[in-house]
């Protein structure tokens, strides 16, 4: 089959056939329609974001696709199904502690890079081999659409991180990073989910405006000023009332006191979700106040990526219309021209951006 491998680090992609996938126990073969590339994809691809990858990889979050095959402990998918191949690989014997890798994108720990030496290969190729649990029916699409509903992988992130606040509906939502690519899914999951207003803020007025234009009067758009406190009285106040969750998906170049300020609009007894970068490349650490956590009872949550069950949960609510993935705008690429593609996503990331590739 043909696929792109990355064999060095800051080494252009190399498209090449290499031996076709071979199906076992617990797995499932696709064949890859369409996966995007993330806006940093470039930064992973050159080393730059440090992410644990073993090379020579196939890299590539995930993706939309058909079954070519299963394993015999499938009961219910059969080939020519539409799945979607979630990257985010847990380990099968530990119930409590699983072990993760993000195929074809990163790893966590000693016993996430032990599963990634098997589940190595990610989506930039014409197949993909996946556990039977990571190849999610999504139901009948068109195969033109294929492209577009890749943004269940930027969708899911936030998802995971509001279902792990136990988000409900009628709450108010702060997402910290809104004007992103993964913040502005994040408000458009927020106000999919009921969410009665979300609080955007950001320096990047075009934007925030782009933010009002498509939510309307449940967005509520904040422009940063850079002092921490005033930022912080700022977002409150533009929220119309008390925040009752804070979502962080800043990524790693951004400084600590913007985090905070957003962080510390949550009301006592509020909510805190952890997902972004900060802190990844170095730098200075949160600091948040211990009283404040403490007296307010703030509850801070960390959470990596998303539970299994997101997925069909998530792509419910896009098949049901109440979130659109129409509002995307999609740029498409052959496989041939991978390496294309990965400097077309550096070059044109932001809200509700997606840049694909057709393997």
């Amino acid at each position: 089959m043909k696929a792109a491998v990355l064999k060095e680090w800051g080494t252009p992609l190399a498209i090449e056939n290499i031996p076709d996938p071979v199906l076992g126990t617990g797995e499932v073969l696709v064949d890859m329609v369409a996966t995007s590339l993330p806006s940093y994809a470039a930064e992973v691809f050159s080393g730059e974001r440090r992410y644990p990858l073993v090379l020579p990889a196939v890299p590539g979050g995930g993706g939309v696709g058909r079954v070519r095959a299963v394993g015999p402990d499938a009961t219910r998918l059969a080939a020519g199904d539409w799945v979607y191949c979630d990257c985010t690989v847990r380990s099968r014997d530990d119930a409590l502690s699983p072990d993760i890798t993000l195929q074809g994108v990163s790893a966590r720990g000693e016993g996430g890079l032990k599963l990634q030496r098997y589940f190595h290969d990610g989506s930039l190729a014409e197949q993909m081999r996946v556990p039977t649990e990571n190849a999610v029916p999504i139901g009948p699409i068109n195969a033109g659409d294929a492209a577009r509903w890749c943004a269940l992988g930027v969708a899911l992130v936030p998802y995971g991180g509001f279902l792990a606040a136990g988000l409900r509906a009628g709450e108010t939502v702060l997402v910290s990073g809104a004007t992103g690519n993964f913040g502005s899914a994040a408000v458009a999951v927020a106000l999919a989910m009921g969410a009665a207003r979300v609080v955007a803020p950001g320096r990047n007025e075009v934007a925030l405006q782009d933010l009002a234009r498509r939510f309307g009067p449940r967005l509520r758009p904040y422009r940063l000023t850079g002092e921490e406190a005033a930022d912080c009285r700022g977002m409150q106040t533009a929220a119309s009332g008390p925040v009752d969750c804070v979502l962080d998906i800043m990524p790693p170049s951004v400084g600590t006191g913007v985090v905070r300020a957003a962080l510390m609009t949550v009301r006592p007894y509020g909510r805190v979700v952890l997902m972004g970068g900060v802190g990844m490349l170095g730098g200075s650490d949160l600091a948040l106040p211990y009283p404040w956590i403490m007296r307010n009872c703030i509850t801070i949550h960390g959470q990596w990526m998303y539970p299994r069950a997101a997925v069909p949960w998530l792509a419910a609510l896009a098949q049901s219309g109440v979130l659109d993935f129409g509002q995307y705008e999609v740029t498409e690429f052959g496989l041939d021209h991978a390496n294309e593609a990965v400097a077309h996503a550096a070059a044109n990331g932001g809200p509700f951006r997606m840049t694909v590739v057709r393997p």
